[in-house]
């Protein structure tokens, strides 16, 4: 039986039978172990250059855009007042601005309504107009002939047309709030409430503006003022801006402003005093340049240091080198070559930048780069857009990188292939070492059977050697010696 010591032999049957299998098994396990950990290892690192690749293919994406790298850079003196940006299109210049209104949408309140939330209303429709356009015509039923039903239908429908709809209680009653994003003179909410059931509240008695009321047909004038106070109110007119730039009149139905000065958007967000203008300097955004390069500096030496500490050998007094995942990889070797050898060409594009070193950008000797900053602000300030020629544009370095890179990273590509492989091997060890357990099992079950049979047949014999002896000493006539 496993795990007893053999009754008529003496033997350990269980120590033997796990020893036996222990030898059997441990060059086959050995080999498994070593290729599935370094296949492992492998694996994981090929993961981790993938990741820091495709995070450098970011980087370029974002630099070779030639519109963002040469934006312009638009100073406001009060930022309380308008800030602005600029594009590449914008030209280099000073302006001096007034504001002296922000556009606004348009916000009111019907007539208070007795009820509440649940007053009901005639069955009939609401019509809701923005300045002179259609915004919306809600039908009103059984379903929503509530003052909540009207407010939730409003803002079901009202969502393309930019209307929204609350309710706000106050000391008259409950009242419809309607509110616009759009903005501009003219563009108020009107609405207008046509009942074609009975029974209930009119639909009328929500429409905006309601009728002018004539204090002569009221018995008080505190019964005057208290059906003005009942009656619809406007929260807020729809109204246009209105600025001045350089004394030249501009008005906005927005409060950001993209046609007055060619390639600078302006946003508004509040008004300057009487006689005292901001001014607004648009200029080359050499420091958005500079921030541009030095990301790409960055972005790179990260991938490379990536690169590096996958790819190393550490040699440790006294014992083996600690090799790591991807050294001497062929696949990390030529990636590394194709990049540097891109790094270093010139490139022919006719002007005077046409190498990183152009820049004060140098190679260190671990492959890293590193930027001298005076000799780029030299560059950017000299040849401004020449520097953005040689990052951007189909030509530009960004994209011949990406090109380098495309075939590693892409679906299907070199890394994925590599991955796909080394996934395999691993399925591969799995089987095998599902395979190996199940041999050695039944190599453990048979060498259980031979040893047990074994320890029976000498248990038998011992018990036939004991009686022979016993019958033996029996014997008459037999002389024992001592």
């Amino acid at each position: 039986m496993a795990g007893v010591t053999g009754i008529g032999s003496g033997v350990n049957i269980d120590d033997i039978v796990k020893a036996s299998v222990a030898a059997e098994k441990a060059p086959k396990q050995n080999q498994i172990d070593k290729l599935e950990s370094k296949t492992t290892t492998k694996l994981t690192s090929l993961g981790s250059l993938k990741s820091a690749v495709s995070e450098f293919q970011t980087a370029l994406s974002l630099l070779n855009s030639p519109t963002s790298f040469l934006s312009k850079s638009a100073t406001s003196t009060n930022t309380t007042a308008l800030s602005a940006t600029g594009s590449a299109s914008a030209i280099a210049g000073s302006y001096k601005i007034e504001v002296s209104k922000l556009a606004s949408s348009s916000k009111i309140a019907s007539a208070a309504i007795s009820g509440g939330s649940t007053a009901k209303f005639n069955t009939g429709s609401l019509e809701i107009k923005v300045g002179s356009n259609t915004g919306l015509t809600v039908n009103v039923d059984s379903t929503n002939n509530t003052l909540a039903g009207v407010r939730d239908a409003i803002n079901a429908q009202g969502k393309t047309a930019g209307v929204s709809a609350t309710i706000v209680t106050d000391s008259q009653g409950s009242r419809l709030v309607l509110s616009s994003t759009k903005m501009g003179d003219g563009n108020d909410i009107t609405m207008t409430g046509t009942s074609t059931g009975t029974g209930n509240a009119s639909l009328e008695d929500l429409t905006f503006p309601g009728a002018t009321l004539d204090p002569t047909t009221f018995a008080t004038p505190a019964e005057y003022d208290a059906a003005v106070a009942k009656g619809g109110k406007t929260l807020a007119a729809a109204s246009s801006a209105k600025l001045t730039i350089d004394g030249l009149e501009v008005v906005s139905d927005s409060n950001t402003v993209d046609k007055a000065i060619d390639g600078v958007t302006i946003k508004l967000t509040g008004v300057t005093k009487a006689d005292e203008p901001l001014t607004l300097n648009v200029a080359d955004n050499t420091s958005a340049v500079k921030a541009n390069v030095q990301n790409f500096v960055t972005a790179y030496n990260k991938m490379m240091s990536t690169v590096n500490s996958l790819t190393k050998v550490t040699t440790v007094a006294n014992s083996n080198p600690v090799v790591a995942g991807l050294a001497g990889d062929s696949t990390a070797r030529s990636l590394v070559s194709s990049i540097r050898s891109e790094l270093v060409s010139n490139q022919d594009n006719g002007g005077a930048i046409s190498a990183l070193a152009n820049l004060g950008i140098t190679t260190k000797t671990d492959g890293t780069l590193e930027v001298n900053s005076a000799k780029l602000d030299t560059a950017i300030s000299e040849n401004y857009e020449g520097v953005a020629a040689y990052f951007t544009g189909d030509d530009g370095l960004a994209s011949r990188l990406t090109s380098k890179l495309k075939p590693y990273t892409d679906g299907g590509g070199i890394l994925q292939q590599r991955t796909e492989q080394l996934s395999n091997t691993i399925t591969s060890l799995d089987k095998q070492q599902e395979d190996l357990d199940l041999r050695m099992t039944a190599l453990q079950t048979r060498l259980y059977k031979q040893y047990n049979a074994m320890d029976a047949l000498v248990s038998q014999l011992t018990n036939t050697s004991t009686g022979l002896m016993s019958q033996l000493d029996n014997l008459p006539g037999l002389v024992k010696k001592n």
